[in-house]
């Protein structure tokens, strides 16, 4: 099987086709760069994504939130009820945890807005 990507790695954005048996990556061509090719592999095989989102705070008001790592795509939906249960306490810095490990995927909830 085939796939065509467009790489997000750097801003050239590569057009990568992958050709896939049994669900292994046995080629990748059109990627001018090495990381260009661990993003095709990655890709195709575990994608993840860096979720971005907001909590509700104990005044009533919306702060900016980030997972610290990326987590697995098929988790994103979990996730995102997860943090949507989130309410962070104020005040609130860049970088305050407002969920350790979410989901066991490792990756933390971080603000990144300061608020008081």
């Amino acid at each position: 099987m085939k796939r065509n990507l467009t790489c997000i790695v750097c801003p050239i954005g590569c057009q990568l086709s992958v050709t896939l048996e049994d669900g292994v990556v046995t080629e990748v061509t059109g990627n001018t760069c090495p990381r260009g090719k661990q993003y095709a592999i990655d890709e195709c095989t575990n994608p993840v994504r860096t979720v971005t989102s907001t909590v509700r705070t104990v005044g009533g008001g919306v702060i900016p939130v980030k997972t610290d790592r990326p987590i697995p795509k098929k988790l994103m939906f979990d996730c995102m009820d997860e943090i949507d249960r989130a309410v962070a306490a104020l005040p609130a810095h860049i970088g305050d945890v407002v969920i350790e490990n979410l989901l066991g995927t490792g990756a933390n909830v971080i603000i990144t807005a300061n608020m008081e």
